[in-house]
């Protein structure tokens, strides 16, 4: 038997010591990295929002989480990107109500389809907002509905083009309220901003985090949210179904999802983080600054979600025939 000097004897000991403390070091090193694919471009909100929620899922899982930016086509590059990406769990969508139900519902040439996905988790929703100029003869919807069925010609609301959940809404609301809108598209919410100060724009969906300071400066007026409840920064604020419009109630979300066929530990796993990151104090601060709401559960919730986004957005794009290319 071949005799083990004194310093290979003291070197296996001390590999045989460190290896329980060692062991996870490297499992932690070899860890997957997972990348949250956010289908907008840098700087945003939603893109600020997901790398707080990404560096609290990589504390939670253990490994690292990182935000990858793939910009383009209302959403669809992105979106598209993982729908065909590997279904272990190592790629996720930052989707939202633009990028899958109403691309879904509003193309018929999209690569890619709601099957194509497999829900993770909700992670926030956020209203949007019935705001009218100042100097508009309306202090609630009850005088506003009189104000607009008293026109001579359709209250201008302002939207983010064709197919948007601003331009939709408006739609419901005319039909609703009863009286005549016309649609008026902007580049983005600070154009449309400027057209609403100015009068030349009569009505404003933006979320009520966006209006907030002119309504605080008395340019704007914040007659109520499209939320089911108040919100708990502006609780003088009523919400439509509280002013007699429950079929007003809407909101759009932002949530995790996965390429279909994930297998479902996967999915568990990564619910869990998500729902643990947004328990996180400075996440709840962010959701707040940005006037969004924390709306979490199992991957059943996400369904649901879009489920109750069809049974909403579908019978107005139908009625309309909006179809985007």
């Amino acid at each position: 038997m071949p005799r083990i000097s004194r310093r290979q004897a003291t070197t296996l000991i001390a590999g045989a010591l460190a290896t329980p403390l060692g062991a996870p070091a490297i499992v932690r090193a070899r860890a997957q990295t997972i990348f949250i694919i956010v289908p907008y471009a840098p700087g945003g909100s939603i893109d600020s929002l997901m790398r707080s929620i990404a560096k609290a899922m990589a504390e939670t899982l253990d490994q690292p989480v990182l935000v990858d930016n793939k910009p383009g086509a209302n959403g669809i590059v992105g979106s598209q990107y993982v729908a065909r990406a590997p279904k272990d769990g190592s790629v996720l969508l930052a989707g939202g109500t633009g990028p899958i139900s109403l691309n879904v519902l509003l193309r018929k040439n999209l690569p890619y389809k709601l099957e194509d996905f497999a829900s993770v988790a909700m992670l926030c929703n956020g209203p949007l907002s019935l705001t009218v100029n100042a100097r508009t003869p309306a202090t609630d919807v009850k005088s506003f509905v009189a104000y607009a069925k008293g026109r001579d010609k359709p209250l201008f609301y302002a939207t983010l083009g064709p197919g948007s959940v601003t331009h939709l809404f408006g739609i419901m609301m005319g039909k609703s309220m009863g009286f005549a809108v016309t649609e008026v598209a902007y580049r983005n919410n600070p154009a449309s901003f400027m057209e609403t100060l100015s009068g030349e724009c009569d009505l404003n969906f933006a979320t009520p985090a966006a209006v907030m300071e002119h309504a605080r400066g008395g340019q704007l007026r914040i007659l109520a949210v499209s939320s089911d409840k108040r919100m708990a920064t502006l609780p003088e604020i009523p919400t439509l179904a509280e002013s007699g419009y429950p079929d007003l109630t809407a909101s759009f979300w932002t949530a995790l999802h996965a390429p279909a066929g994930t297998p479902r530990d996967a999915i568990a796993r990564l619910n869990a983080a998500a729902n643990a990151a947004m328990q996180k104090p400075e996440i709840a601060k962010q959701l707040e600054t940005d006037g969004l709401m924390i709306d979490t559960g199992a991957p059943e919730r996400l369904d649901a979600q879009l489920t109750k986004d069809a049974a909403l957005w579908g019978p107005v794009i139908k009625a309309q025939n909006i179809v985007l290319e």
